[in-house]
């Protein structure tokens, strides 16, 4: 997870872009924080994906064979 610290930057960032310009050294921190934001973001929500189990109303299990493939490749369940 991204510290609070650099979130906060991310959003001082953005602010200060909305109301004027930003320096050429702000513009590059800015894209280096993102980056390292949709990284985590994706990181995070990969994880979330491969360890989901999808049921229908009967209780049968309906996860995507892709998904259970790669819980079993990691053994999450």
């Amino acid at each position: 997870m991204l510290s609070s610290e650099k979130i906060a930057r991310i959003n001082e960032l953005a602010k200060k872009a909305k109301e004027t310009s930003l320096t050429d050294a702000e513009l590059k921190e800015q894209a280096a924080l993102r980056k390292e934001y949709l990284a985590t973001f994706r990181s995070s929500m990969r994880q979330t994906v491969e360890s989901v189990r999808i049921f229908d109303p009967n209780g049968d299990e309906v996860t995507p064979k892709k998904v259970r493939d790669i819980q079993k490749r990691k053994k999450l369940n």
